[in-house]
């Protein structure tokens, strides 16, 4: 009977497969050329479009125009597809059929419930699904293992050494600054900067990796995203604040809530960028690499030795396929390094 099975297994492999193993331990056969992705949702469709842009299939959501300089042109306008995953999980498999993609990755994470997911997707319409660690410390991984079953192991490979590169340079500064001296961070969500991500929570991942301590820190008892009282950012008083929200960026000079936090009275919030991602999260993928160089510039003026336009743009060049011009670096480094509005 087992070599019965074995011997369907073999006929149910598709002539000229790939085998292979994601990082739920799944083993899928993947057409040895892939030439069209359905992404699962933001991240993943961030690591596709990153290894290969011309397979993606469509972006979970449509650009906006802010957005679409920030992206090589032939792909600015790829249709929406929605997303399987996470939050306003709303595409379905009639329109995953629809799209007849060669492959569906989901990149973040590998929980029983994704697991789930991929297995019950992939036995409903045939279409190989792969699982791919999405935690930051995993990009190096997860870049080879996708850049292997799109048939771009040299780009991935190319990609992950700079990833590891950067994480490199990033444990190089910190081994010479013990835990006590490091800055202390907030990161403030939303536009009263009141929500905010507890340490270890998928949000804030880049500023503890980049040597911030975050003060939303309870040890551990709760993760992810929480209401913070403007008492308890006072009583915390963090040494810097970073936000990616334009609105909590232009209130929070004047509002007289804020006027007792340090980092406000020393001109120490900062609005990330978010085009065509977010630096800090928006989505929790790729993008995030591009936010470790920038938060440790934020923290370590003295000791990071980059020049925040110059990695920018070779950033976008390598990993967006895109050479920006000086007023679309303009743009997107506007508040980046700390000037206030008038």
């Amino acid at each position: 009977m087992r070599f019965l099975f074995l011997f369907l297994a073999l006929l149910a492999t598709p002539l000229g497969a790939l085998t292979i193993t994601d990082s739920a331990g799944r083993v899928v056969e993947v057409p040895d050329e892939v030439t069209t992705v359905f992404a699962a949702g933001p991240p993943a469709s961030v690591l596709v479009y990153v290894l290969k842009p011309e397979a993606l299939t469509g972006w979970p959501r449509a650009l906006r125009a802010e957005e679409r300089a920030y992206i090589a042109e032939p792909f600015r306008d790829l249709p929406e597809t929605g997303r399987l995953t996470g939050r306003g999980g709303e595409a379905n498999l009639e329109r995953v059929l629809q799209i007849k993609p060669d492959l569906i990755v989901d990149f973040g994470s590998v929980r029983d419930t994704y697991i789930d997911l991929a297995d019950r997707v992939q036995a409903q319409t045939g279409i190989p699904y792969l699982l791919i660690d999405g935690r930051f410390e995993n990009t190096p991984q997860a870049l080879r293992l996708l850049g292997e079953a799109l048939g771009v192991p040299d780009r991935g490979e190319a990609l992950a050494a700079d990833a590891e590169a950067r994480f490199a340079s990033i444990d190089a500064l910190l081994s010479e600054i013990p835990e006590e001296a490091r800055p202390r961070v907030y990161l403030a969500r939303g536009p009263d900067g009141l929500e905010t991500g507890m340490k270890g929570s998928i949000n804030t991942e880049i500023i503890e990796r980049a040597g911030g301590r975050n003060v939303a820190d309870d040890g551990g008892a709760t993760l992810g995203l929480v209401r913070a009282s403007m008492e308890q950012v006072i009583v915390a008083n963090p040494d810097l604040v970073v936000t990616w929200d334009r609105t909590f960026f232009d209130r929070v000079w004047e509002d007289p809530l804020w006027q007792g936090v340090d980092a406000v009275q020393k001109r120490r919030v900062y609005l990330s960028p978010t085009a065509p991602f977010g630096w800090i999260d928006r989505p929790p993928s790729l993008n995030r690499m591009m936010g470790l160089t920038w938060m440790a510039g934020l923290m370590y003026p003295d000791r990071w030795p980059g020049e925040l336009r110059k990695e920018a743009r070779e950033f976008y060049a390598q990993w967006y396929h895109v050479d920006l011009s000086e007023d679309a670096l303009d743009r997107l480094l506007e508040w980046a390094e700390g000037r206030p509005p008038e």
